[in-house]
């Protein structure tokens, strides 16, 4: 990974950190696939792929997940999930967070 992506994968770790998430996973391999993050508050689950841009001239980082990386998203979830069978039965949730200039944008995918 590069340095200004895993900077980017700090940010979104710390603003879950910030909002009482605690992160269970970081760039994990499942189902063939990577997951960026994992974190977990109360009874609800967060799958999380991060995306970042080098700059304003390469687009949004949200336009990168589009729904084949929300298939491979949703395929490696359901893979980590079956190897963590204590997680049954939480609330999970699908999000895409992008980072630009140091600020983080949460949304829902899948």
């Amino acid at each position: 990974m590069n340095p200004a992506g895993a900077a980017a994968e700090r940010r979104v770790r710390r603003h879950y950190r910030l909002r009482g998430y605690r992160v269970l996973a970081a760039n994990a391999r499942a189902g063939g696939n990577e997951l960026d993050v994992v974190l977990r508050r109360g009874r609800r689950l967060v799958f999380c792929e991060v995306k970042m841009r080098a700059g304003p001239g390469f687009g949004d980082p949200l336009e990168a997940v589009g729904p084949e990386k929300v298939r491979r998203v949703r395929r490696a979830a359901e893979t980590f999930l079956a190897a963590h069978p204590g997680l049954a039965g939480l609330e999970v949730a699908l999000e895409a967070a992008a980072v630009r200039g140091g600020r983080v944008e949460r949304v829902p995918i899948g």
